[in-house]
C-alpha cells in the first residue's frame, strides 16, 4: 500500500506543512461557511508555490476536506477527493505559477451549490493560520478564529452604524471591521469580527431590512 502524507497525522492537524495542508483546509473550510451548503461543483486555483507542490503536499485534498466541513484533525481528509468524487461533486484544479501580486501560498475556491455560489481568496500564512483577502471579489481580511459575521447589503449612507448599533444592543464587541464596495450607492460587503456570537434572532432581523442582500455568521472555524 502506498504511503501518503496524510499517514503523518498529529494529534491537532495534517503534516508535513501547516502551511499547504492545515492552512488550506482551514481555508476551504471557511469557504464551506459562507456558502452555506454541500458544494456540487468546485474550481481550485493554485497560485506560486502552491501551483507547483499542491499535489504532492495534499494541498488538494485539504481545501476539499474543509469545503466537506472536516476540521484540520479530521483522519478523512486524506481521502477528501474520493469523498467528494464519490458524493457526486465535480472538482477541477487550476495553477497559475507566476503570480506575483499574490502571496506565495494563496489559493481561490469557486464552489457552487445547490442554490449558492461563493468565490474566496485565501491565504496561508504559516502554522495553520489563514487570511481570506477576497469574498466575491470584495477586499476582506479576516482569520476565521474570531466569530465573524458577513454582511451583503446596498451602499447606503448610515448603513455601517445602524447595523453596528444592532450589534451593540447583543453585547457583543467588534475586534476588527473591514468595508469594501464595488461603487458608490451600489453593494458593499461588511465583515466583522466579534469577540462573542450574535443571536439568531438578531441575525433574523438583519435578514428582514430590504437593502441587506445576505447575512452570513461564521462561529470561530479555529479547531
Amino acid at each position: 500500500m502506498r504511503s501518503s502524507i496524510f499517514d503523518m497525522i498529529g494529534p491537532i492537524m495534517i503534516g508535513p506543512s501547516s502551511s499547504h495542508t492545515a492552512g488550506v483546509a482551514r481555508i476551504g473550510r471557511m469557504a464551506r461557511k459562507l456558502l452555506g451548503e454541500t458544494p456540487k461543483h468546485v474550481v481550485l486555483t493554485f497560485y506560486n508555490s502552491f501551483a507547483t507542490t499542491y499535489e504532492g503536499h495534499g494541498s488538494d485534498r485539504a481545501a476539499i476536506g474543509g469545503l466537506l466541513d472536516m476540521s484540520t484533525d479530521d483522519e478523512r481528509l486524506r481521502d477528501a477527493l474520493n469523498i467528494a468524487q464519490q458524493s457526486g461533486i465535480i472538482i477541477q484544479m487550476k495553477s497559475q505559477s507566476s503570480a506575483p501580486k499574490l502571496h506565495p501560498n494563496t489559493i481561490r475556491i469557486l464552489a457552487q451549490g445547490e442554490t449558492n455560489t461563493v468565490e474566496v481568496l485565501g491565504v496561508s500564512r504559516g502554522g495553520g493560520l489563514i487570511s481570506i483577502t477576497e469574498i466575491d471579489g470584495f477586499f476582506t481580511n479576516l482569520s476565521g478564529v474570531p466569530n465573524t459575521l458577513v454582511i451583503l447589503a446596498q451602499d447606503i449612507k448610515g448603513s455601517i452604524a445602524f447595523l453596528s448599533n444592532i450589534i451593540a444592543h447583543d453585547d457583543c464587541n467588534i475586534g476588527t471591521m473591514t468595508v469594501a464596495r464595488k461603487g458608490k450607492n451600489i453593494d458593499a460587503c461588511l465583515v466583522l469580527e466579534l469577540d462573542s456570537p450574535v443571536r439568531n434572532t438578531t441575525l433574523d432581523y438583519m435578514r428582514t431590512l430590504s437593502w441587506v442582500k445576505k447575512v452570513t455568521f461564521i462561529p470561530t472555524i479555529d479547531d
